[in-house]
Formats: C-alpha cells, sequence, structure tokens
C-alpha cells in the first residue's frame, strides 16, 4: 500500500497578478463584495423557505415568480463572488458564514399566507437595496470595476422589489 502524496500548498496569487487597487482598498472592497455575497445567499434561502411554505390564491404566480427571483439571486452571487476573487479576495459562502453575519432576519417556519409572502418580500428587497445601495456608494470610491457590479445587483433587487411590491393587496 503506497502513502498517500500530500496536497500540493493552495497557490497565492502574486501582487503583481492583481488589479492595481492597493492593498487597503482590496480589503474594503472584499470585505463590501463579501457582505452582499452573504445577503444575496441568504436572500436565495428565505426564498426557498417561502417558495415552499406560500398558500392562497396567489400560490402558483408566487410560488413560480420565486423560483426565478432565487435563480436572480444565485447569478448574482456568483458575479459578486467571482469579483471578489479577481481582486484578490477569498469569498465565504458557507452556510456558517451565512447564518452569522446575514443582517436578514429569517422567516416563521410555518405555511405563509400569499399576502404576507409578498409583505416579506417586498421588505426585506428593500432593506437589501438600502444596504447594497451604501455599499456601492462606498466601493465607489475605491474601485469602479466592482461598483459596477454592485451597481447590477443593485438594479436587479431594485426591479424585483417594484415587482414583487406591485403585487400587495390595495388598501
Amino acid at each position: 500500500m503506497s502513502t498517500p502524496s500530500p496536497r500540493p500548498p493552495i497557490v497565492q496569487q502574486r501582487e503583481s497578478d492583481l488589479p492595481p487597487l492597493g492593498a487597503h482598498a482590496r480589503e474594503e472592497t472584499g470585505l463590501q463584495l463579501q457582505e452582499t455575497l452573504v445577503e444575496l445567499i441568504d436572500l436565495s434561502l428565505i426564498g426557498k423557505q417561502l417558495h415552499w411554505n406560500v398558500v392562497g390564491a396567489l400560490f402558483r404566480p408566487l410560488h413560480l415568480q420565486l423560483d426565478e427571483l432565487i435563480a436572480s439571486w444565485r447569478t448574482l452571487a456568483d458575479t459578486v463572488a467571482e469579483r471578489a476573487v479577481a481582486i484578490g479576495f477569498v469569498p465565504d459562502g458557507q452556510a456558517g458564514t451565512v447564518a452569522a453575519d446575514s443582517a436578514l432576519a429569517a422567516v416563521q417556519r410555518a405555511s405563509i399566507d400569499d399576502h404576507a409572502v409578498v409583505a416579506e418580500l417586498t421588505q426585506r428587497l428593500a432593506e437589501s437595496t438600502e444596504r447594497i445601495r451604501s455599499r456601492t456608494e462606498r466601493v465607489g470610491e475605491l474601485d469602479v470595476a466592482s461598483e459596477d457590479v454592485l451597481v447590477e445587483v443593485l438594479r436587479a433587487l431594485e426591479e424585483q422589489v417594484w415587482m414583487i411590491r406591485a403585487q400587495r393587496a390595495s388598501r
């Protein structure tokens, strides 16, 4: 029986291989991207919880719309994480990190009325867009390419808020 060969070490990128941001700008930009990544992953998890538990007359359209939203949030999360890697920051989208670092409130673990789902989504998306807008402004001072990624995220989420908000029952 042969001895398993040791795993090769993780190769660290040389500073010269990375975009010329400077250590402080790279770290701060990476942290802002990380916070956005966590938020998007948590949105997708909350979306699945709502997707599985929505009840009411709007069940079918909300169930299908949630699938679309979740796919969008996962795609946006991938874009954000890849930008972080491109600038030399190691993103962390693991469950423990998301649970510990997300600013989003959990949803109830029960069947949720369709109108409550609309209200929950509207609130969480609106709160997320506020935080991401602040991050976008901060990153804009540091790295225009990363700012562009966050603008893409912000644009998508604000459109989603509009689409969800439009489904609220008339008062």
